[in-house]
């Protein structure tokens, strides 16, 4: 354990003893560090609980930068992409500009140099209790539980596989500031009887680009070696060769995490937990930042978190990104390509509500529909709202892992 002044916390942390703050959140991922870091700055008493808290994240964070609360210094910016693209049928460029997360900046600006700091698993988190795996028990006028996903199951996913390429052999695809958010160029050796993905590819401000082919909806998601198949074949198509020496990265969970229920005398969970999860894109952390104050303020006012979090217009919000959800985990890519080239030439309000908004209910609703009305063929929107093939790709049997290693198709 360790803490700014927190000596009286300290004596007999690990005899099993009960300590009281504030606040105890157990989970140190973005969400829960920066929630302990705004509470510890509003000047509660904060305890934070996790196995590993000094620990640099290993997944990419990006986000939309007008997405970030102004708290949040510069430092916590990798890479600045200012109108990153997205193909479809054709080319599109978002003015909006868009940011790689520096994992050791955004640590840093998320210090805990003042809060109570346990280095602990939980094996218990009550509404307002803790205890560890040790037999310390602590508790807290309020417990956060962001502890991040239960497991996926045949719950509807996130899949993504990405490769880190240097700057300089990704030129071809991805040059310096640029940045690829959905590429649905038919690149990635899939048929059409087979579920859809796109490549996400952005610079990630220390000399090397991430490739990451990403399936987003099928229920269980897709495996790792079919899209690590399929990222392979998108850079061999545009004349990339790799060593077989690059690092890579997994990601596998689920987008349905709803979020808690009012009057529950429980933890209360937040960030991807807690529904912050974002149904239709697999982004939690900049929704996550941007509400920590409305849950320290709450707790400083003695009003229930969750009531604030989450007003009736954002859960309508959710309850329609739900409705979106399901319509990305059933259609094909052609379909796919037709929904998103009608989303990304609808009003930058509308995209907006849909991507990021957390409470744009009005737009949310009308950008829906419209996304719906104008894909075509006709015929597709039946699809997309769930008249036909709702479980298209329910248990769908993707080819086995190749022998040798797929990394020999791209590789010499």
């Amino acid at each position: 354990m360790r803490g700014g002044d927190a000596s009286g916390l300290n004596a007999g942390m690990g005899d099993g003893a009960v300590r009281e703050v504030d606040l105890c959140v157990v989970g140190l991922g973005p969400a829960g560090r920066a929630l302990a870091h705004r509470a510890m700055r509003a000047g509660l008493r904060v305890t934070a609980v996790d196995p590993r808290p000094d620990r640099l994240w290993p997944p990419t964070f990006s986000c939309w930068v007008d997405e970030l609360p102004d708290w949040l210094p510069a430092s916590a910016i990798a890479q600045r992409i200012e109108a990153p693209t997205v193909w479809t049928k054709v080319e599109h460029r978002i003015e909006r500009p868009y940011c790689v997360l520096s994992k050791a900046g955004l640590h840093e600006a998320l210090s805990l140099d003042d809060a109570t700091v346990v280095a602990g698993r939980a094996t218990r988190v009550d509404a307002h209790e803790v205890e560890l795996a040790d037999g310390t028990v602590l508790t807290a006028a309020a417990v956060f539980d962001t502890r991040g996903l239960p497991t996926l199951g045949k719950r509807r996913a996130a899949s993504a596989h990405g490769i880190f390429v240097d700057a300089e052999t990704a030129a071809p695809m991805v040059a310096d500031g640029e940045g690829l958010l959905l590429d649905w160029r038919p690149e990635n050796g899939a048929g059409p009887d087979e579920p859809p993905s796109f490549l996400y590819a952005v610079p990630l401000g220390d000399g090397t680009v991430i490739f990451e082919e990403t399936s987003l909806g099928l229920r269980g998601g897709m495996p790792q070696h079919e899209l690590r198949r399929r990222t392979l074949n998108r850079l061999a198509a545009h004349g990339i060769r790799l060593t077989g020496d690059e690092p890579s990265e997994a990601a596998h969970y689920p987008l349905d995490q709803p979020p808690p229920k009012k009057g529950t005398a429980r933890a209360i969970p937040f960030g991807s937990r807690g529904g912050m999860m974002h149904p239709c894109t697999g982004y939690s952390v900049a929704d996550s930042l941007a509400l920590v104050d409305t849950a320290v303020d709450a707790l400083r006012t003695g009003r229930d978190p969750v009531a604030a979090l989450w007003p009736w217009r954002a859960r309508l919000v959710y309850w329609m990104r739900m409705r979106g959800l399901f319509g990305l985990g059933r259609l094909t890519t052609d379909q796919s390509i037709a929904m998103f080239e009608a989303f990304f030439t609808e009003s930058e309000r509308g995209q907006r509500a849909l991507l990021s908004r957390h409470d744009d209910y009005a737009a949310l609703g009308a950008v829906l529909f419209n996304t719906v009305a104008h894909t075509w063929p006709f015929r597709w929107r039946y699809d997309l709202v769930g008249w036909t093939n709702r479980d298209r790709w329910l248990d769908h049997e993707f080819a086995p892992a190749r022998t040798p290693s797929d990394v020999d198709q791209a590789t010499g």
